[in-house]
């Protein structure tokens, strides 16, 4: 394996434990560094720059533990050497968990995500988000989870930062948050964050503090004198009204994942609705942006605001619903997955199925 190559793949190894992915895709990048096993320089640089790395703090003794027991017993099994250190970095989390036996029931992981440049063959970080997530989104908490379309909305945000940069962005069910750190970063002039869940709402708060970003109060000036501008706001679909919106002027909506029950589309596409339609009595505030856009993506650029939301078809019937219900609202909506597919920037994430993952461009027709 050439010096470069394998740089570059422990890089992977370490960010995808940094992300928290699953103990089998963690050892699969182990072997990989490895040239088919896990190697005792691979275990050297496991202990040297994972399982030493101390930034969660006591949160991490369980899924460290877990990766650790895995490493050994490939090495063991493949009749490759263990180090003495791996040995006893195992020992000393296992004491730890034992001793601290409530460190298996916090319902909370952190992940740092961090996105590569598509410009330097991902060897360089250049984003990290750190989150607070669920860590069963199979008992209610789906909202601290962290979804692929998430993951490939940030992507495409990341990959064409021009449409995003110096715009009034307004997510609907924004979750962990991830999409606006992305929007952040690319210098949006102005993020909105909204969720109608109000423990999902708390800890994607929590997640803008930890990722340094000014979270907007009432009434606060500080916003105007702070880079980051983020505001998280509580927003319930069903109790959105043209008042509730009133503050909101948006050159671009996004979404994750919220196309995922027949019985809420209603009222997204009224939300969406008031949103989009907004744009059009703006007047030419959103000219200066026309032919950013315009040479951005080669469609066609347009004053009124845009829709893009990344979706999992999990349910025909429910996509095939939310269809029905845009074409019955006016609305214009074009699959671009393909023909602005966003660059890979979380190659080490095996976990993440980008496959699975649909982007919609989404426009009021005049």
């Amino acid at each position: 394996m050439a010096a470069a190559d394998e740089e570059q793949q422990l890089l992977h190894l370490k960010l995808a434990f940094l992300a928290r992915e699953p103990p089998s895709c963690v050892l699969s990048l182990a072997r990989k560094a490895g040239g088919g096993s896990v190697t005792p320089p691979v275990q050297n640089f496991i202990l040297a720059n994972c399982t030493g790395n101390n930034a969660w703090g006591d949160q991490k003794c369980t899924y460290v533990t877990t990766i650790l027991k895995r490493i050994i017993a490939e090495a063991e099994l493949s009749s490759d050497i263990v180090i003495d250190g791996l040995y006893e970095e195992f020992g000393q989390f296992m004491s730890s968990k034992s001793n601290n036996s409530s460190l298996n029931r916090t319902e909370k992981i952190y992940r740092e995500i961090s996105f590569l440049s598509p410009t330097d063959d991902n060897k360089l970080v250049s984003l990290v988000a750190r989150l607070s997530c669920s860590t069963n989104m199979l008992e209610g908490d789906t909202g601290c989870s962290l979804w692929p379309s998430s993951l490939f909305l940030s992507e495409f945000i990341l990959s064409y930062p021009k449409i995003f940069s110096k715009k009034c962005c307004f997510e609907l069910g924004s979750g962990v948050g991830l999409v606006g750190v992305c929007l952040n970063y690319v210098g949006a002039s102005k993020v909105i964050l909204t969720d109608g869940d109000v423990s999902t709402l708390e800890n994607m708060k929590a997640n803008m503090e930890m990722n340094k970003l000014c979270v907007e109060k009432e009434g606060s000036q500080l916003l105007k004198e702070n880079k980051n501008k983020v505001q998280c706001k509580y927003l319930s679909w069903e109790e959105a009204s043209e008042s509730v919106l009133s503050d909101c002027m948006p050159d671009l909506v996004l979404g994750a994942d919220i196309i995922y029950d027949p019985v809420c589309v209603p009222h997204l596409i009224r939300v969406l609705s008031m949103l989009l339609r907004r744009g059009n009595n703006r007047g030419t505030n959103n000219v200066a942006n026309k032919e950013e856009i315009s040479n951005e993506f080669s469609s066609t650029a347009t004053e009124a605001p845009v829709a893009y939301i990344a979706t999992v078809i999990r349910n025909v019937e429910t996509f095939n619903c939310f269809e029905k219900a845009a074409a019955d609202a006016n609305f214009s909506v074009v699959n671009i997955t393909n023909s602005e597919a966003p660059s890979s920037l979380l190659p080490y994430m095996l976990s993440y199925d980008r496959s699975s993952v649909q982007l919609l461009k989404i426009t009021l027709s005049t």
